[in-house]
């Protein structure tokens, strides 16, 4: 059975001490202030555990008038037409693709990174993500980042 995915919008207030520090940890990185995670979770008093178990789970949120940016990395089978079915997705959920890029399959896997525009009155980015999960062929879906 599928796990559906929710997601929920919360004040900084209701969220707990150790996920604003793994946002934190993960900013050290990204500005290049801090070299490994091993320093950028040793600065921000966290176990490297805890910056691994909840790296994929948190993202600071950035509301925007133009749209929000979301880059996935998704891996999945090199079938013909599959990619064609996720561009379609995304078009369907009246997203615009910013880049994209697919790996040269290895093993009949392969690696695509998608960096979307979703527009704040027409697009569902939790929609679009779910639609894109269950497509057959689809391996899994993470987020790289967003702005």
């Amino acid at each position: 059975m599928e796990e559906k995915t929710n997601y929920y919008v919360l004040r900084e207030k209701a969220v707990p001490d150790v996920l604003l520090r793994v946002v934190e940890a993960k900013r050290l990185l990204a500005s290049g202030r801090a070299a490994s995670v091993q320093e950028a979770t040793e600065r921000v008093d966290i176990s490297r555990s805890s910056f691994y178990k909840y790296k994929e789970d948190i993202f600071p949120f950035h509301d925007n008038a133009k749209g929000r940016t979301i880059t996935f990395v998704i891996r999945l089978d090199d079938e013909p037409g599959l990619l064609s079915a996720i561009v379609k997705a995304v078009a369907d959920s009246h997203a615009n693709i910013l880049t994209i890029h697919q790996s040269i399959p290895v093993g009949g896997v392969a690696s695509l990174t998608l960096s979307i525009e979703i527009l704040p009155d027409t697009g569902d980015a939790n929609r679009l993500m779910e639609r894109i999960e269950r497509q057959e062929g689809v391996h899994d879906l993470k987020i790289l980042a967003r702005e």
